[in-house]
């Protein structure tokens, strides 16, 4: 070595520690890691729970578990009712409910030929007595000692130890070869490894022989598989506990395979119609999307919550043979949201309930959401829309049961005569009842049908509901075209149906607002299935006076933007974003407390609470606003006491109270001077009683 120079390189931080026995190791990994936080060193190292007082290393803890303090887990997985003492070391089992006394190690091993050993001995033992729990092994031995050699030397060469062919079954084995207490099991000096979980042909190991014959190639594999499971029941844990999707991905920035498909499983496994199961399995679905960025979580998600909506809505539907017995035209009002809007999507108003104050309202003096029934002495099914110059003749059912396309023109149409019986929701159901083409279709209904709807002089984008008014006016309009007179709860339920069935995922608001007159009151408890309670409110006419000459409408000239509003505000509600959630319960007290000042008559209270849901509505959605938008309010802001959107925002009609004194013409006098060919004008609007 003379050629060379040699340096001492001292490390720093650093330290020597030296854990050759399992009281060390014990030691170590629980009271003795205080003495190494310098070094970064913690007691928790890769689980789904966050122990103070025992430590564990790459485990999956059930909440539902006990653990002893003092105690050490290690590449375990300890599922809900199993129970641990104080002082143990657990290493490499699996436990479903077992028992494990204080001051014992459990050591789970894969031997070479694909069979489990566990390991079980005091905390305390050396291998090299012989003791087991603190007794003599000669008195425990019995049939498992070796033939023709009943003298016991050591623990270290006792073969004790059943081979299963399976983790769990190792567990049970060896556990059940002692009491639970450890120091009753001193007493019992007959006490021997056979028992009912071995056959009379098992094989029993020794500490020695499990040692050497251990297959070492399957240790990283065990704990790689356990990793990720690891991962996988963290972020479950993290859903249950409604920690936000944002910072479960602080946490986990990168999943692999194998933990999404852990996830994906779990998911598969939940119960649509179960409303827990349901919320678990959408969140699971979500926090994936989130933590990915992948949009085919997202569609999973959003999927499973129209087919839970669809499920619960399609309950009431049935295809049956009808006849139409007159034509009807039905007319309806356009509704403006007050308090309360975005509780009534799903999945919020399933898990919560919902909470909406909103008012119909006429425009122009004009009711201007129109649907129309007609039969026709053609075979036919002829579907129009006037107001975007859309008409088409169906003569394949196949073709008129398919609303799943959003950009089809006639989804609406097709989609109400679904929800209202008159076509089957799948083709090949129509032949049971001797209904298999278009022409069956019309012969059962007495001729053909003509089915028109238009919405009158409102701008596509509006924010007034009418997608939703529209489909309620169809519904209307079929269900008295084959002279039934529905019920409005019967109307509710199979409008929420079509918006499923097109796949819009809206919520209940909008069709209530429109197909009930007036100012009203509308909420749902929670669950799968959404019963919708509607309470006019009881206001003088001097307050309906007020408001008709106080509340004025602003449209923008912008159709709401074109983008994900949807899946953006419920997605962040399912994530548990902490603003959302708490916004998306501040707009429900909000509508309560704006339906008093409005009994109290006093329009000056609900102007204040309006503009405070304005801020609430920002909060949950900040595309709500924009520069425009901003800017339209600036202008006017001497003029107005109360503002807010009008649906969900970006664009489309806004909505404010007038300062007393303040006329809409004044208001549409100063919007015009900054504004002036822009489209941002005033319209004319009355409250609809």
């Amino acid at each position: 070595l003379s050629p060379y120079d040699m340096k001492l390189i001292r490390l720093s931080p650093a330290s020597f520690i030296h854990f050759g026995t399992t009281e060390e190791l014990l030691h170590l990994m629980t009271d003795g890691m205080e003495e190494y936080r310098f070094l970064g060193w913690s007691g928790t190292v890769n689980s789904n729970l966050a122990p103070q007082n025992y430590a564990v290393s790459n485990s999956y803890i059930s909440r539902r578990a006990q653990v002893g303090e003092g105690s050490y887990i290690e590449d375990s997985r300890i599922h809900g009712g199993s129970r641990i003492g104080r002082d143990c070391v657990i290493s490499g089992a699996t436990l479903h409910g077992e028992t494990v006394p204080d001051d014992t190690v459990l050591h789970v091993l894969k031997l070479k030929d694909g069979r489990f050993v566990c390991r079980m001995y005091g905390v305390h033992d050396n291998p090299k007595e012989n003791k087991l729990f603190g007794r003599r092994l000669d008195a425990q031995q019995g049939d498992a000692a070796e033939a023709g050699n009943n003298e016991v030397k050591m623990l270290w060469t006792a073969r004790l130890y059943p081979a299963c062919a399976t983790v769990e079954e190792a567990v049970k084995a060896t556990l059940a070869m002692w009491p639970a207490d450890n120091e009753a099991a001193a007493g019992e000096a007959d006490a021997k490894p056979g028992n009912a979980e071995c056959g009379a042909d098992t094989e029993y190991f020794s500490l020695m022989d499990s040692f050497n014959q251990a297959d070492v190639t399957a240790i990283l594999p065990w704990q790689e598989n356990l990793y990720e499971q690891v991962v996988a029941e963290a972020i479950l844990e993290n859903i249950e506990s409604s920690v936000p999707a944002e910072q479960v991905k602080d946490k986990y920035p990168s999943v692999d395979s194998h933990t999404i498909d852990y996830l994906l499983d779990r998911a598969g496994r939940q119960d649509i119609g179960n409303l827990e199961q349901f919320g678990r399995r959408i969140r699971i679905y979500s926090y994936l999307w989130r933590i990915t960025d992948e949009d085919k979580y997202a569609n999973l998600c959003f999927d499973t919550i129209r087919d839970a909506t669809l499920e619960s809505a399609m309950e009431s539907v049935e295809f049956r043979p009808c006849r139409l017995m007159r034509d009807v035209t039905v007319n309806l009002p356009v509704r403006v949201n007050w308090g309360g809007a975005w509780s009534d999507t799903p999945p919020y108003c399933m898990e919560n309930g919902g909470t909406v104050l909103n008012a119909a309202i006429t425009i122009n003096g004009r009711l201007p959401i129109e649907a129309s029934v007609k039969r026709l002495d053609k075979p036919v099914i002829a579907l129009a829309s006037t107001d975007i110059g859309s008409y088409r003749e169906f003569d394949s059912l196949l073709e008129l049961c398919d609303c799943s396309n959003p950009a089809d023109p006639f989804a609406l149409h097709k989609a109400a005569l679904i929800a209202c019986g008159v076509i089957p929701a799948d083709p090949g159901a129509a032949d049971a009842s001797g209904i298999g083409s278009v022409r069956d279709l019309c012969e059962s209904l007495g001729g053909g049908m003509y089915m028109n709807t238009r919405v009158i002089d409102i701008p596509k984008g509006s924010g007034l509901g009418t997608s939703s008014i529209l489909a309620g006016a169809c519904v209307r309009a079929l269900l008295e075209a084959m002279g039934q007179n529905p019920a409005q709860d019967e109307i509710f339920e199979r409008v929420l149906c079509i918006e499923q069935l097109m796949s819009t995922g809206g919520g209940w608001q909008d069709q209530v607002g429109g197909i009930m007159p007036g100012i009203k009151m509308i909420t749902t408890r929670p669950g799968l299935s959404q019963k919708i309670i509607c309470s006019p409110l009881r206001i003088s006419d001097e307050t309906i006076d007020e408001l008709n000459q106080r509340f004025a409408l602003i449209y923008t000239g912008q159709r709401r933007l074109a983008r994900n509003l949807l899946r953006d505000v419920v997605g962040r509600y399912i994530c548990c974003n902490r603003t959302s959630v708490r916004a998306h319960d501040t707009i429900q007290r909000l509508a309560v407390l704006m339906r008093f000042e409005l009994e109290k008559g006093n329009v000056d209270g609900f102007a204040e609470l309006m503009t405070e849901h304005w801020t609430e509505s920002i909060n949950i959605d900040a595309g709500s606003t924009n520069t425009c938008i901003d800017q339209i309010f600036a202008v006017i802001d001497d003029l107005i006491d109360g503002r807010m959107i009008c649906g969900a925002g970006g664009g489309g009609f806004l909505q404010v109270i007038l300062k007393r004194g303040v006329s809409r013409q004044t208001l549409r006098d100063r919007l015009n001077e900054v504004f002036q060919d822009s489209g941002v004008d005033v319209w004319d609007c009355t409250i609809a009683i």
